[in-house]
């Protein structure tokens, strides 16, 4: 399993939200370099954003959920366009699950297991 893993509930659908492209970021000064990419599966899940035997650095890293395409896919206007998470990594190898509960007006995160 990937250092980062990630899922998302569609909140209003009660259901995983299949096929968000989540790409994944690392700050650089005042820039972010992108380290990955991938789309959600049939579960929600993406838990191979990165190959298991990479550990990522400490530093703030961010995870950009393109929530607008799927919300457009599914024929739903929707309030943002995208959602942007950004999180602190302690450089010591340990697992981050970063979660998105969605629906089209709101979203909340929070640190998973």
């Amino acid at each position: 399993m990937s250092q980062i893993t990630t899922h998302i509930l569609d909140t209003t659908l009660g259901k995983p939200a299949q096929g968000v492209t989540i790409t994944l970021f690392k700050q650089d000064g005042e820039d972010w370099q992108k380290l990955a990419s991938n789309q959600t599966n049939a579960d929600g899940r993406i838990a191979d954003l990165l190959h298991k035997e990479d550990v990522l650095p400490a530093g703030n890293y961010k995870m950009y959920f393109d929530t607008g395409a799927y919300f457009t896919t599914l024929g739903v206007a929707a309030f943002y366009p995208f959602v942007e998470i950004v999180f602190n990594i302690a450089g010591d190898g340990q697992h981050y699950h970063v979660p998105l509960l969605l629906n089209p007006f709101g979203y909340s995160t929070y640190r998973g297991s």
